[in-house]
């Protein structure tokens, strides 16, 4: 199966939160640089590495913005709570969410395929019924 490359950037931009979160947050160029020199050349093209590490950067960025509404739209869940991986695929769909760079259930769907791939059992009903909450309090759907 092929992937689109905005898939491909997706998955690798959550690769990269992930790290970047069980490393304590150093700067993001650190992270996206290591991640490279451990993938090798079938890692991804440079434009998908690019494209990963950029998003991933104004993800962390913004981190504090997308954990607030993720929390609120997480009723009865505290986002320390969550599985690091559950909450990196929430803040990446989040953040698509609110820039509108791609329509919203483009980007719920990549969020539940991350979640298929990356999370737990219950992962992507979990991230579905969130990033559907947060699309609908943004007017998007």
């Amino acid at each position: 199966m092929t992937l689109r490359p905005e898939t491909r950037a997706r998955a690798r931009a959550l690769q990269l939160l992930y790290a970047w979160e069980m490393q304590s947050h150093p700067p993001m160029a650190e992270v996206a640089s290591l991640a490279a020199r451990f993938s090798g050349p079938g890692g991804g093209s440079l434009t998908t590495l690019e494209r990963a590490e950029s998003l991933a950067t104004a993800v962390a960025a913004d981190c504090v913005a997308l954990d607030e509404l993720a929390g609120r739209a997480a009723e009865h869940w505290r986002l320390e709570r969550m599985a690091v991986v559950e909450r990196n695929i929430l803040r990446l769909g989040i953040h698509e969410l609110r820039r509108g760079t791609a329509p919203p259930k483009v980007v719920i769907d990549e969020a539940l395929r991350l979640a298929h791939w990356f999370g737990g059992v219950q992962a992507s009903a979990f991230i579905n019924g969130i990033l559907d909450r947060i699309a609908h309090d943004l007017g998007l759907l």
